[in-house]
């Protein structure tokens, strides 16, 4: 037996890409817990809108089929942003941080005075 190998933790059956969310409670960071068919991206970002988190820090993509993971916070809360633009609404106030830490200011380029 190889003294590398570790058992899978990813369920059978399961070859998408599975999103995680790290919330801060009282307690520390923690990752949330989730059934397994709510971990796709649409149901994570309507989940961190509709307030299901206290305290999100972060979003993590984990794809055990294409062997990668990796930090998708500023793609999420750029997409968050998004949709409360196209609904005209502010982004939730429980999202404000995490918004705001993951999307960088628009830059406003000075004009060429002539």
């Amino acid at each position: 037996m190889r003294s590398d190998w570790s058992p899978s933790v990813v369920p059978l059956g399961v070859h998408d890409t599975v999103y995680l969310v790290v919330d801060s409670s009282n307690s520390g960071c923690v990752w949330r817990e989730a059934e397994v068919s709510s971990t796709d991206l649409e149901t994570v970002i309507n989940d961190l809108i509709k307030g299901e988190y206290s305290d999100p820090l972060c979003v993590v993509a984990f794809n055990s089929t294409e062997n990668w993971s990796r930090d998708v916070t500023s793609d999420v809360a750029r997409e968050i942003q998004d949709r409360c633009d196209l609904a005209y609404e502010d982004v939730p106030p429980w999202l404000e941080d995490l918004v705001h830490r993951h999307i960088s200011p628009e830059r406003q380029l000075p004009l060429r005075l002539a």
